[in-house]
């Protein structure tokens, strides 16, 4: 097989001039090069790299003021309007927990980044773009025009590498250590046996490390007491009775980065052909529902009473979004978010 040969710098240039409106995904993609080469290709004219240093970033960004924070994965993309607040840095994950921006970071993902400064007309569009060692978009700030610039350019400034250069060298992400048993190998019982007696969502990664499988597997194996697959029109009408009835709702999207969260009402659900898409004023939220193979509702144990979650996954059993009912810790579910998720329509299959 021969391998693809990518083009130079100056050839990705004159490829965009020639069609400068196609998104940065979906043009890297036709030219079969990562999206941060495509942004690469601009260092020294419009583009400067930048050092990924999480806990740099987190403890400047609060003061560039209100900016837009995007996430996104292969089919969902998550956009948050607010501010950089309350930064928690830590070795593996850092979080950000503000009313508005609310996100799980990873920074062993974050490889590249750059600062991009884009003019349109009279208007200069400036954002900070990090990708992962593939060339992957892992997040982005897009400033606003309420952001402040002062602080943006001192925090360029401090991020600026002396490596230049407008290509970059791109490696394979890493496979995961523990290895993942077939489904036919799954310990069903012991995933019971700790299911049942978990107090807190987050002990489920744990969970499934150490029997080494996955959140796909798990929700396949567990049992209708726990999960039961969804027709895949179940998350459009979850989001539309949601907006109707005014539920607040968690939704998360993520990448192996980084995870964006939203939580609150949302109002503006509208389909446009293959997406479903969330316009509210500080919360926008694009999905590819043709891309979507399985829908579940899954419930699990709490100390406050059993959470409800409803998960999308693609075609290789990856999470592509996930929602629960907003709630605050040491509270218990909302009965009006468990009451729609119970009466979505379920996959009907064929007796066997």
């Amino acid at each position: 097989m021969t391998e693809t040969v990518k083009p130079t710098p100056e050839a990705i240039r004159q490829a965009r001039a020639g069609n400068p409106k196609m998104r940065e995904r979906d043009f890297a993609q036709q030219l079969q090069i990562s999206e941060a080469d495509l942004v690469a290709a601009w260092c020294g004219i419009n583009v400067i790299r930048i050092s990924p240093r999480i806990e740099t970033f987190l403890t400047e960004i609060q003061s560039l003021g209100e900016v837009m924070a995007l996430t996104r994965n292969e089919s969902a993309v998550h956009e948050k309007i607010g501010v950089y607040d309350k930064p928690i840095v830590g070795k593996h994950a850092s979080l950000l927990l503000g009313e508005q921006i609310d996100m799980r970071l990873f920074p062993s993902a974050w490889a590249h980044g750059f600062a991009v400064e884009k003019a349109e007309g009279e208007t200069v569009r400036r954002s900070l773009q990090f990708f992962d060692a593939a060339g992957e978009a892992i997040h982005k700030i897009h400033l606003r025009p309420a952001s402040s610039l002062d602080p943006y350019n001192v925090l360029v400034a401090k991020l600026r590498l002396d490596d230049q250069s407008q290509t970059i060298e791109l490696t394979s992400l890493p496979k995961p250590e523990e290895k993942i048993l077939e489904i036919e190998e799954l310990d069903t019982s012991s995933l019971r046996d700790r299911w049942s007696q978990m107090k807190d969502v987050h002990e489920f990664f744990g969970i499934l490390r150490s029997l080494k499988m996955t959140r796909h597997q798990a929700v396949q194996v567990i049992g209708e007491d726990y999960a039961w697959q969804l027709d895949t029109s179940a998350l459009t009408a979850m989001l539309h009775h949601s907006a109707q009835e005014q539920i607040p709702i968690m939704c998360f999207v993520g990448n192996r980065g980084c995870i964006q969260i939203h939580s609150g009402p949302v109002q503006n659900v509208t389909p446009m052909g293959a997406w479903i898409n969330i316009l509210d004023e500080t919360f926008h939220m694009h999905l590819r529902t043709d891309r979507i193979a399985e829908v579940w509702a899954v419930r699990k144990p709490t100390k406050d009473g059993h959470v409800t979650s409803l998960e999308a996954y693609g075609a290789e059993g990856e999470m592509i979004i996930q929602f629960f009912g907003k709630r605050h810790e040491g509270s218990g579910e909302r009965s009006d978010w468990r009451r729609l998720i119970e009466g979505l329509p379920r996959l009907m299959c064929a007796a066997a």
